[in-house]
């Protein structure tokens, strides 16, 4: 079955597939910019929250998706099985001008297979699998089914030209999420409102350059970040409660602020924090991190995107994780970076501390907290690389104007 675009349509058919919660955040600042360059697009796609705030047609939810980890996938076949059908009966019924894949690669690329086998549709892949972390066979596909990539991370652009494959380096997206005034500077954390030399004074300096008396010093205030998927909330939020706890015991007046990244999750959460309601330490916060940043003075947070965030804020983290006993095994097999932090990855050393699978215990998280607190401004400024390195803002536009263009180019 062949489908040549048609020149002649005024509106253009646009498939965007992603299956995760970070994916569908990134997906909405990719179409609002192709938008903003071409009102007259029909968008449909596989999706969240952001992308339906985008007025994208949503044919099947990410919500049923989101597995981490080797043997979590296994208990999600039947949802991606459900979603690949609904995802083949829409080519049929609303073939598209182009298909644009985020992220989600063991999805996307089987997806990509089927496309260049059944259709001529060019396939842009924006945010591509992390093929330097652990499966770099994963290029050849790319390659083969793979019409232009946009790169995110500048250490990726060397892999793509070896490779021979057309693509681009965008910048990150995170880049104009987190514009550089977000970066926190020392004297404005929640417990240290003035410079070190003046902590203990009793005098402590405001923003505004004010003396102010600080009779009663506040505690910490730390965010909670477990993941945005059910087996890393259920894995890892537990250990984070009784961790906040040995800090509380330590750090008294110390505040939790736990983040809810999805809705869908919000029952889980509640049940786990039940048992620790009467201590009156922690607030759930629902949605997008920001506010958690903004509050915060140090996270704890389970690796991913949200770590890279974070160093863009320049706000001192420790990253943790957890995941069955078997895809850990598997894991340590395939994966051949040093880091699991994106920030550690791009500054090519320890930024955030990392503390991974039988390191990730209540009792040593609180500990490398304890260490850190007494050194924010050491963390922080350790952060500032991770920027410099990531390059200018502007990626979701750059990255549009790609996959436009590749709408208009005739397919050879």
């Amino acid at each position: 079955m062949k489908n040549p675009i048609d020149s002649a349509s005024k509106q253009r058919r646009i498939m965007v597939l992603t299956g995760e919660p970070s994916g569908d955040f990134h997906a909405g600042s990719l179409i609002r910019s192709m938008q903003r360059m071409d009102r007259c697009l029909d968008i449909s796609g596989i999706g969240g929250p952001c992308m339906r705030a985008a007025q994208v047609d949503i044919f099947f939810p990410i919500e049923r998706l989101s597995a981490m980890g080797l043997t979590e996938v296994i208990f999600q076949f039947k949802h991606i099985k459900q979603a690949f059908d609904t995802f083949k009966s829409r080519l049929r019924t609303h073939p598209p001008d182009i298909i644009i894949l985020i992220d989600y690669p063991g999805f996307n690329l089987r997806a990509a297979q089927y496309v260049k086998q059944k259709f001529d549709i060019p396939i842009f892949y924006y945010i591509t699998p992390k093929v330097w972390a652990w499966k770099e066979s994963r290029l050849k596909q790319i390659k083969l089914y793979v019409d232009h990539a946009a790169l995110i991370f500048p250490f990726e652009e060397k892999l793509y030209k070896k490779a021979k494959i057309p693509s681009t380096y965008v910048g990150n997206p995170l880049m104009d999420d987190y514009p550089e005034h977000l970066a926190k500077p020392f004297y404005t954390r929640s417990f240290l409102t003035g410079p070190p030399s003046l902590i203990g004074s009793g005098l402590m300096e405001s923003g505004n350059g004010a003396c102010l008396d600080q009779k009663e010093p506040k505690g910490p205030v730390i965010g909670l970040l477990p993941g945005s998927r059910r087996a890393e909330i259920t894995n890892l939020l537990d250990i984070m409660l009784k961790a906040a706890l040995k800090i509380n015991g330590t750090k008294k007046k110390s505040r939790f602020l736990i983040s809810a990244a999805s809705s869908l999750h919000s029952e889980l959460i509640d049940k786990i924090l039940s048992p620790y309601h009467h201590t009156g330490l922690f607030e759930v916060i629902q949605g997008r991190p920001m506010e958690i940043f903004k509050r915060s003075d140090l996270l704890i947070a389970a690796s991913g995107t949200v770590t890279l965030e974070a160093a863009l804020c320049c706000l001192p983290t420790i990253i943790i994780y957890k995941m069955s006993t078997i895809s850990h095994k598997i894991a340590k097999l395939l994966v051949k970076v040093k880091y699991a932090g994106l920030a550690n990855l791009i500054a090519g050393r320890e930024v955030m501390p990392e503390l991974l699978q039988n390191d990730a215990t209540p009792e040593k998280i609180s500990q490398r907290a304890f260490f850190m607190l007494k050194n924010l401004g050491d963390h922080e400024n350790q952060l500032l690389v991770v920027r410099k390195l990531l390059g200018a803002p502007g990626a979701s536009k750059r990255a549009a104007r790609i996959a436009l263009d590749l709408v208009k180019r005739p397919i050879k």
